[in-house]
């Protein structure tokens, strides 16, 4: 085998390769945490903010999964109070198994149904009003 046999296998080895790699990352899923980012960011302060109330109330924000229903009890602060929010269960290895769900409750548990195949890790998002007043809950829990 000559010189020029060998240069020509290389270069088609080559440019096999790099057809295959660029096959490759044309069929990766590359989603976006969020479509909206840039407003969203804009928007962080506010966040801080609800965040820091949360964190002043007398008690923590609880949840405990039992038979594929999540349910979050919110602190004593608001007994006998509207809470008007919405739960989001976010998981950043898949936005097909997020799961959003607005809630009003009065002084009760919220339950959130999650489906038997959505296993792993998910964040758990929550955000409500009381009288004018926003919160705001994240915390990473494993399903």
């Amino acid at each position: 085998m000559n010189w020029g046999t060998k240069i020509l296998i290389v270069y088609v080895a080559f440019v096999a390769g790099i057809v295959f790699m660029v096959f490759k990352s044309s069929t990766q899923n590359t989603d976006l945490v969020t479509s909206d980012y840039y407003a969203k960011e804009l928007k962080y302060q506010d966040k801080i903010d609800e965040i820091a109330r949360t964190a002043a109330l007398t008690a923590p924000v609880e949840y405990r999964l039992e038979n594929n229903t999540l349910a979050i009890i919110f602190p004593k602060d608001f007994a006998g109070k509207k809470l008007v929010g919405e739960a989001v269960l976010y998981c950043p290895s898949d936005e097909k198994k997020d799961i959003k769900q607005p809630f009003t409750i009065l002084d009760e548990t919220l339950l959130l149904e999650v489906p038997a195949g959505s296993k792993g890790l998910f964040e758990l998002h929550l955000s409500w009003q009381d009288g004018g007043v926003t919160y705001y809950f994240e915390k990473k829990i494993f399903i």
